[in-house]
Order: C-alpha cells, then sequence, then structure tokens
C-alpha cells in the first residue's frame, strides 16, 4: 500500500511539472523574429484563416488571446536566456542586459550624443575629486554674522576695504596702486572663466571629431579654422546665453561696444481701464469716416510736389560740372534750359506710367 502511494506521489509530481511546461512551453512551426533591444517579436507563421471564418465571434477573440499569450511566452523565455546580473543592495533584484536593437524604428532626430566633459572634469575623474556641496551661508569674522558665500554682501568682500596693508618688500614705491591691481587681477579672473566657458561650448560643439564650432556656435565647421566672423558671432551668441541675456556681460580689452536690440517694445491699452478715453477714441474714429471732408488736401498735396520738384532741381544743379565761360543765365543755356528739359522728360514719363 505505501508503496501504491509513492509511485501515485511520483505521477502527480510529473503530471505538475508537466503542465508547468506546458504552460511555458510553445512550438511553432516558424520561429519567431525577436529584436529584443526593442522588446518586439514578430510573428511569420500565417494566420489559421479556416478556422478564423468558420468560429464565431467568441471564439475569435479566444484564439486571439490564445495566440498573444503564446508569442508573449516566446518573447519572454528569450529574456530569461540572456545573461543577467543582480544588482548590489538589500534587495535581490534581477536585471537582464538587452542587446543593441536590431530593427531601426522611424524618428524625426537622432538621440543626442552625451556632452563632452570639460577639462575640470577630466582632471577630477582622473584624480578622483568629489564633487561636494558648499553650504550657502558662511561666518564673516569682520561683521561676525552668517553672510552668504557669494555674490552681494558676500562674506569677505575685500571690495568695500578703505584701507589695504602695504605688502613686504614695496613699501618704498609710491606709485603702487593695491586698489588698481586688486581691481586688475579680479579682471583677469574673469576674464580667464569667461575664456574657460567658452572653450568648453566649443568642445561640446565638436563632440571630439576635431571640428571647430561654426557660425553663431550652432553647428561644426568642415574647414578645420573658422573665419573672424565666425568666432566674433560665436562669442555674441555665448555672451547672450545667460541669464540677464547678456546685459551685465564686462567687455573685453579693445572690444566694440555691442549693439543694443533693435527691436520695440509693444504698447497694448488696458482690457480694463479709462472708459472715457476709449469712448472719445472710438467717437473721434466714427467722425473721420461720416466727415465730409475730401480724403486729399490739395492745398497740402501741391506744396508738397513743390518742394519736391525744387529739391530735385537743386539735386541736379549739384550734380552738373560748373565749366568756365558759360553763364548760367541767359536764354537757351545754363542750367535753366537744362533743368526745363529734365523736368519735361519726368512729365512724360509719368504720364506714361498714368496711361
Amino acid at each position: 500500500m505505501a508503496t501504491q502511494t509513492v509511485e501515485a506521489l511520483l505521477a502527480r509530481a510529473e503530471l505538475e511539472e508537466a503542465d508547468k511546461l506546458r504552460h511555458i512551453t510553445v512550438h511553432k512551426e516558424l520561429e519567431l523574429q525577436l529584436d529584443l533591444g526593442n522588446l518586439l517579436a514578430c510573428d511569420p507563421n500565417p494566420p489559421d484563416t479556416h478556422g478564423r471564418r468558420a468560429g464565431s465571434g467568441a471564439e475569435l477573440e479566444e484564439r486571439l488571446r490564445a495566440l498573444a499569450r503564446e508569442n508573449t511566452q516566446l518573447l519572454v523565455n528569450a529574456l530569461w536566456a540572456l545573461p543577467a546580473e543582480r544588482l548590489p543592495g538589500g534587495e535581490a533584484v534581477l536585471v537582464a542586459r538587452l542587446p543593441e536593437p536590431s530593427m531601426r524604428l522611424p524618428r524625426e532626430k537622432p538621440p543626442p550624443r552625451p556632452r563632452a566633459p570639460t577639462r575640470w572634469e577630466q582632471f577630477a575623474k582622473l584624480k578622483g575629486i568629489q564633487k561636494r556641496k558648499k553650504t550657502n551661508l558662511m561666518w564673516d569674522e569682520a561683521h561676525g554674522e552668517w553672510r552668504r558665500r557669494w555674490g552681494y554682501k558676500r562674506a569677505g568682500d575685500d571690495t568695500k576695504d578703505w584701507l589695504i596693508e602695504v605688502p613686504e618688500g614695496s613699501a618704498g614705491d609710491p606709485e603702487r596702486d593695491l586698489f588698481g591691481e586688486r581691481g586688475q587681477a579680479k579682471r583677469e579672473r574673469v576674464a580667464k572663466n569667461e575664456l574657460n566657458r567658452l572653450r568648453n561650448i566649443a568642445r561640446a560643439q565638436r563632440g571630439g571629431d576635431g571640428r571647430v564650432p561654426g557660425p553663431g556656435g550652432l553647428g561644426p565647421v568642415s574647414g578645420g579654422t573658422p573665419s573672424r566672423e565666425q568666432l566674433g558671432r560665436a562669442m555674441q551668441v555665448a555672451r547672450s546665453s545667460t541669464a540677464s541675456a547678456g546685459r551685465f556681460q564686462e567687455r573685453l580689452p579693445r572690444e566694440k561696444e555691442r549693439p543694443r536690440g533693435s527691436g520695440k517694445k509693444r504698447h497694448f491699452e488696458p482690457l480694463i481701464g479709462d472708459l472715457g478715453a476709449e469712448r472719445s477714441r472710438q467717437l473721434e474714429l466714427l467722425g473721420l469716416m461720416q466727415s465730409k471732408k475730401p480724403k486729399l488736401d490739395v492745398t497740402r498735396a501741391t506744396h508738397k510736389q513743390m518742394r519736391e520738384e525744387d529739391s530735385e532741381a537743386a539735386a541736379f544743379r549739384r550734380r552738373q560740372p560748373k565749366k568756365a565761360g558759360r553763364s548760367s543765365k541767359g536764354p537757351g543755356g545754363g542750367y535753366t534750359a537744362k533743368y526745363k528739359s529734365f523736368t519735361q522728360q519726368r512729365t512724360k514719363k509719368e504720364n506714361k506710367q498714368k496711361f
């Protein structure tokens, strides 16, 4: 009796194991085309068109569900066959490394390439320097209070000193300006930082292919060396990319003054405001529309035409070279006859354009 019981238990275990394998084992006449990088599976097997036509709507839905489950099971089996590793930490998380995608999906633009590291980032990585976040406040010994580390009213601000201790060895030089030297040193540091920032932007634009940034710093130049105009445009773009749009950026030595923006500020009337002013503007517009006065002021137009003719005559006289022995006055000669012929030609030309 005990032997039969053991045999029955073994048979039941085999049936359960076979049932488990039946759920995860799928047989296909043609293997699926798998793209594990995109988690994509394409089934080249022809569909069962005969059974689809014969079955009802419920049977068709059940058949499609079974087909989707089988294909998904094959995709999951292929994922479990990939090499996996466990992430360090308290939880045992198993992660599989997906291969490179074999199918190129349509995309508007290529994915952005990683930014090139700056010289400081390369140096820090080489020396193993870890980035530490500094606090915004620090103790100021001179004022006895906590102040900001940078900016306005910062701690240790030496620009407000009214007295500077003369260093040893230069006490006998009365022409040495220590305040000027301090300001010059600060300007040199600012210029050096600006140069390094522009170099980092150029290095990031090159992308490691040895090319230099193009006009405006928006693209590489295939020629190798950019022109002076291209470098100027790149510098202008870099300056205007600050938070203040380059308004508070200091100029370099012998740098020309940057042109200010030519755009005009648009003025919009308030939606809710002086109703009397709005009513007066509308009444004025209606009065102009209902006015019986002619739209063309004849007197003003005539005076304008006369001024234009006088100015053209003066310009014509200035263009004519003066010759010795000829008088500008007299019948049929001089500038009077020439201007008369000039006005006649102009009148004929205007008449041709009208008709």
